[in-house]
């Protein structure tokens, strides 16, 4: 091999050698810490400001937003999806229309009514719904086919459900009545739920308001006759609040609860079922032969829950969910 060749390879291999001999010596002086070096002491979070909420459009005092976490299982968090408001009306297993009552609080009994009307007070009930009109012959014929019973003395002719199908029912005791009730899945409303229906919050004296009534609000004051009961549905100005019809007038209404006269002495402050115990039940809303003094809202009267009273009818009640 010549020398010219030699010269080339002889540098080249030098200028290698130099490099790796520098490199080794930069790695050699790079300095090597004894030990870590202690992490940065974070700041503390600068407080954010918060994020102001809309009030609602119901006016409620606005709440702050919560974040939602996931279930323990590690699945994502589902929100529950909002009910949907109640029907204002219904129709019962009975086939007959019904209204709701909302929840809330009314003023209950009369400083100018009776002593057992009073004290006036204050109840608050749970939502529920109502018959709009009293049960009629018609509807009580069938659960007394269905159930294959004896009919009120008032059916005895078979000529009343089917002629007088549209007039309500009467000379039904307080324990038939209850038996239809169940029978179509429902109740007798409670006192207070029968007033509350009639009379609404702002403590009118009749359903319809508190001048006195006429012919057009109610049937009243009138003699024994056939025809004295009149149907349902026809005397739309005597209706309440909420659309229930004939709550003064035409029937006394029986209700769930035993009367007491001081009942009211010791008010219950929600839902009231009256006194545990008794030997007569409350009657509500004055009949055709009463004078306007008994149709008020607030008026009371009782009757033996075995007695059949041609004065007397029912309509029924139904809890609403809650």
């Amino acid at each position: 091999m010549g020398v010219r060749r030699l010269v080339p390879i002889v540098v080249l291999g030098l200028v290698l050698s130099g490099w790796a001999l520098g490199l080794g010596r930069a790695v050699a002086t790079e300095p090597v810490p004894a030990t870590p070096a202690p992490s940065p002491v974070k700041p503390d979070p600068v407080p954010t400001k918060p994020v102001p909420v809309k009030p609602s459009s119901a006016g409620s005092d606005p709440k702050p937003v919560e974040k939602m976490r996931p279930p323990a299982n590690g699945s994502p968090a589902v929100k529950a999806p909002a009910l949907p408001p109640l029907p204002v009306t219904i129709t019962g297993n009975d086939g007959a229309p019904m209204v709701l009552v909302p929840a809330g609080e009314f003023t209950m009994g009369s400083e100018q009514g009776d002593d057992d009307e009073q004290p006036v007070h204050r109840v608050v009930l749970d939502r529920f719904y109502l018959d709009t009109f009293e049960v009629t012959n018609g509807r009580f014929a069938k659960f007394v086919a269905a159930i294959q019973s004896e009919p009120p003395w008032g059916f005895a002719d078979q000529e009343t459900p089917v002629v007088q199908a549209e007039r309500p029912v009467r000379w039904v005791n307080w324990l038939e009545a209850t038996g239809y009730c169940l029978w179509a899945g429902k109740r007798l409303p409670s006192e207070a739920e029968w007033e509350k229906a009639a009379r609404g919050t702002d403590g009118r004296t009749y359903p319809w308001g508190n001048e006195p009534p006429t012919a057009a609000h109610a049937v009243f004051g009138l003699k024994e006759g056939d025809e004295t009961v009149s149907p349902i549905g026809n005397r739309d100005a005597g209706s309440s609040p909420y659309g229930v019809h004939d709550l003064a007038g035409n029937l006394y209404e029986w209700v769930t609860d035993w009367y007491d006269d001081a009942f009211y002495t010791q008010p219950a402050a929600s839902n009231p079922r009256g006194p545990v115990e008794g030997t007569t039940k409350v009657q509500r809303g004055g009949s055709y032969i009463n004078s306007p003094y008994r149709l008020r809202s607030a008026f009371r009267t009782k009757g033996d829950p075995t007695e059949h009273d041609p004065h007397v009818g029912f309509r029924c009640a139904q809890d609403a969910p809650p």
